[in-house]
């Protein structure tokens, strides 16, 4: 792994609580990313559009999920901040309505453009680009939301990978 003199690249995941989704999808990238040879690179956190969970460890089907799969799952929800903007490079949102709160958030027309779909990283994503919300639901939808992480996670490495390349940063 190359060493890295810059400030690192920082990736946030955003879903409403940040108890069910943006946890997922933050563990399944971060795994990506070490995969890739990334980690000394690349930060990667979440966060939600609301404050209601604040503190609370991640959802327990979301827990179960992650560990069956092999994946973490230490977790404090905390909620999004706009001022978050300026050492953030990249947004991922992981639906439409979290896509135009964050966009509404963003303190310039600059910050709003690093606030991006996760499904727009699926090349067999086709319409709709949500991940569904699994809270209300059981467990399958838990797994369904997993699936769809796990189908954005190469695109969205491989993007992160040509900008870091761009700017001149050693990755392995």
């Amino acid at each position: 792994m190359a060493a890295f003199d810059s400030e690192p690249y920082r990736v946030c995941f955003v879903c409403t609580g940040n108890i069910c989704r943006s946890p997922m999808a933050e563990h399944v990238f971060r795994s990506y990313v070490e995969e890739a040879g990334l980690d000394a690179t690349v930060e990667v956190d979440s966060a939600g559009t609301g404050g209601w969970h604040e503190g609370d460890s991640a959802d327990p089907r979301t827990v179960a999920v992650l560990d069956d799969h092999g994946y973490g799952s230490e977790h404090a929800a905390r909620q999004f901040q706009a001022r978050w903007f300026d050492r953030l490079d990249l947004v991922i949102a992981l639906d439409e309505g979290h896509l135009r709160a964050l966009r509404r958030l963003a303190p310039t027309p600059a910050d709003a453009e690093k606030v991006r779909l996760l499904r727009s990283y699926d090349p067999g994503a086709a319409g709709d680009l949500d991940v569904p919300d699994p809270y209300y639901g059981g467990r399958d939808g838990f797994e369904e939301c997993l699936e769809m992480v796990e189908a954005a996670c190469p695109g969205l490495v491989a993007a992160v990978r040509d900008t870091l390349e761009k700017r001149g940063v050693g990755a392995a």
